[in-house]
């Protein structure tokens, strides 16, 4: 499959901006050919992008309170499915 040619929409929810979430996610295990299950937990900005056809939403999250030892990154983007708000 060529995600490339995937059409990409990017947008504002702000209905989700400020909320508090966690999100579940996969990544690669280090020297092997398998992944792990990944937790994160932060605060979402209501940025979002909506990918392919049919559109996965993928929300951003940021100010991470939780996240892998080896996550070296600030933010992160959660797939919708695997998204659960904190304050609800």
């Amino acid at each position: 499959m060529d995600t490339e040619s995937l059409p990409v929409t990017r947008g504002f929810d702000p209905a989700m901006a400020g909320k508090r979430a966690e999100c579940d996610g996969g990544g690669p295990i280090e020297g092997t050919r398998f992944a792990g299950r990944q937790e994160f937990a932060g605060t979402l900005t209501g940025e979002y992008v909506d990918h392919g056809d049919p559109p996965w939403r993928w929300f951003l999250m940021v100010d991470l309170t939780k996240k892998p030892q080896s996550y070296f990154w600030e933010a992160v983007w959660c797939e919708s499915g695997f998204l659960f708000l904190v304050d609800e």
